[in-house]
């Protein structure tokens, strides 16, 4: 069994890439591959992929591959087809492989794919060149997607004339005031505010105190536009402008992966040969960023305590793994030791894995069994990568709060379990019962896809989101005209 010290993850993972990229590539269908590969050539872990290079060299093995495909349906007319020439303009507060940023990507990738002119500009960026934001910077440039300086007069001239304007994530109130000074008032009325956030440091008013006066605030679950609604009214005194939630879709791209067993199965084979598991071996993976919100280190004690709970029950199960994807020992250093002591003092090296934050997490959805989604807290605002691995059949063992709730039908779709360190015995129950009971796991990862079909697509977030963004353009053109 390999055994993962934190100098070992990058390497494994970038081995693993090298690996799975031409695999994959030889075995996947024409569309497939181009879409997924365009998402895998900015994977933070490994910038030395030439996607042209790669597609070219296998060429003839895809075209024997694509006799396989069934025929792609013609594409339908995108909801979103109004935005057509329309002037955008994204603000973000960072440019990381974080939800925030990657969603707000999307957006403008699907605002691009309707002919809107997208602009982008990021406020908060590091003294030095980062490989991350640079990467993610030219990936949108390479889709039409203008990126400039978040500080200097093409940022103020393009809010003045663009139509809408999507401030991303609470914190970005911070730019309006900082930048468009004495223009303010002309670009709050076609202001549309995406909130993803739950803590309570977010709420504060040098943040949010234009909220009143913007088009709109969309958020990505009803328990956080709850929470939003009331917070601000008792503890800031403002009142919210009217919100919409919407709840979030996969993308098309990471669909047709998911629905691909031959893309699944050669991923899994390599993603398990990289860790040193075997094929019959149960994975429960954890996938988030590393930090302690997102309960990594509450996942390892339940983890350890359902292989304690296996022994001394003497059940008869293959062999259990805990695969933690997001790991970054700069960022937050003191809790990855902490994680890697635990696993050391508790001799279970041989079955935890560290992988490197990445933003292709497919490859890791097709080879685990399980996704454990252990946000602490208030929980996740909604948790992408909950209906992602949903799409790849996989339960989920999530906590009880947040916009979790909103997604995972608990016993139906997954098993829910409480925040804190209350929910450790019982995360630790639940994995010991998707390991004992095949066939409840299974029926379980079925009933999950089913739902994503249902209501968690990438034309439904398009469908919800153009509702959202006729409304706020609406308001914009009233409000606009009063201040003429």
């Amino acid at each position: 069994m390999a055994k993962h010290a934190s100098a070992a993850v990058g390497w494994g993972h970038h081995h693993l890439q090298k690996r799975w990229l031409l695999a994959l590539l030889l075995m996947l269908t024409v569309s497939t591959v181009i879409a997924f590969f365009m998402r895998a050539a900015f994977d933070s872990c490994d910038r030395n992929v030439s996607v042209d290079n790669v597609i070219s060299s296998a060429r003839d093995s895809v075209q024997v591959a694509d006799k396989r495909a069934p025929q792609i349906a013609a594409a339908k007319p995108s909801p979103l087809s109004f935005m057509k020439s329309k002037i955008v303009l994204l603000v973000s507060h960072e440019l990381s492989l974080s939800g925030g940023p990657l969603l707000l990507m999307e957006l403008a990738f699907l605002l691009r794919s309707v002919g809107a002119e997208v602009n982008w500009v990021t406020f908060m960026k590091p003294s030095e060149t980062d490989e991350v934001i640079y990467s993610l910077e030219h990936k949108m440039l390479d889709r039409g997607v203008q990126v400039f300086s978040a500080f200097g007069k093409e940022a103020i001239d393009t809010a003045l004339r663009a139509d809408l304007v999507v401030l991303n994530t609470a914190v970005a109130g911070k730019w309006v005031d900082y930048v468009l000074k004495e223009d303010i008032h002309r670009v709050l009325p076609k202001v549309l505010w995406w909130i993803h956030e739950m803590r309570g440091h977010y709420f504060k008013l040098e943040y949010v105190k234009h909220l009143p006066s913007v088009a709109g605030a969309m958020i990505d679950s009803h328990v956080t536009a709850e929470y939003w609604k009331n917070r601000t009214q008792e503890r800031l005194k403002i009142k919210m402008p009217e919100t919409y939630v919407v709840h979030l879709g996969n993308s098309n791209e990471l669909m047709q992966v998911a629905e691909d067993s031959v893309a699944k199965r050669v991923l899994r084979e390599h993603v398990r040969e990289s860790l040193g598991v075997r094929n019959d071996d149960l994975l429960f993976a954890l996938i988030n960023s590393v930090s302690r919100g997102k309960g990594q280190d509450l996942f390892l004690h339940s983890f350890y305590e359902a292989l304690q709970l296996i022994k001394q029950k003497k059940m008869q199960v293959p062999p259990l793994h805990a695969v933690i994807v997001g790991s970054d020992m700069s960022a937050h250093t003191k809790l990855e030791m902490e994680l890697r002591d635990y696993v050391t003092q508790k001799k279970i090296q041989d079955r935890v894995h560290f992988v490197n934050k990445t933003l292709t997490v497919a490859p890791y959805l097709a080879a685990v069994d399980v996704l454990v989604q252990n946000s602490q807290g208030r929980g996740e605002c909604f948790g992408r990568i909950t209906i992602e691995a949903m799409a790849f059949q996989l339960p989920v063992l999530g906590t009880a709060a947040g916009g979790t709730m909103e997604i995972v039908v608990n016993g139906t779709t997954g098993l829910l379990h409480p925040a804190g360190k209350e929910g450790v015995t019982t995360l630790a129950k639940h994995i010991v019962k998707l390991a004992t009971h095949v066939e409840r796991r299974l029926t379980i990862g079925k009933r999950g896809y089913e739902r994503v079909k249902e209501r968690f697509l990438e034309h439904h977030m398009a469908e919800r989101i153009g509702e959202v963004l006729k409304e706020a353009l609406r308001k914009s053109k009233i409000r606009s005209s009063k201040h003429l």
